[in-house]
């Protein structure tokens, strides 16, 4: 059982966005930015690409309001979508408010945030959606 399944069993907290039958979102506690939300589909699937096909139309269908709630929670010219997928076997999308292409550097080091800051997050981008 991967990590992301963990925590969309609860069994690891999380601050969650949003969920549905088929996905899960929650801020990556390794952001880049402020705003970084990992959306992950609630089956174990190792590769974006691998993931069945009426799932990757749904996902996103599911993540366009969680973008919109972003790019209206944080200043940034938009949200880009990144799939990396090496950190975990478990196919994940990134999303993450950027300014320049370099905001989205994997190399950059992470924010450091408080819990205090997180639940802010992760309320003010729920009051988005």
């Amino acid at each position: 059982m991967t990590i992301f399944s963990k925590i969309i069993q609860g069994e690891i907290p999380s601050y969650k966005i949003a969920e549905s039958e088929k996905f899960f979102a929650f801020l990556d506690i390794f952001p880049l930015q402020k705003g970084h939300v990992l959306v992950v589909p609630k089956i174990e699937v190792d590769k974006v690409f691998d993931i069945p096909d009426t799932f990757l139309n749904e996902l996103m269908q599911f993540i366009k309001p969680i973008a919109k709630a972003i790019e209206a929670s944080f200043p940034c010219n938009r949200v880009s979508m990144v799939t990396v997928g090496l950190e975990v076997p478990h196919a994940h999308v990134h999303l993450i408010p950027i300014n320049n292409a370099n905001d989205i550097n994997f190399d950059n080091p992470k924010l450091k945030l408080t819990t205090e800051e997180f639940v802010a997050i992760q309320n003010l981008i729920i009051s988005k959606l």
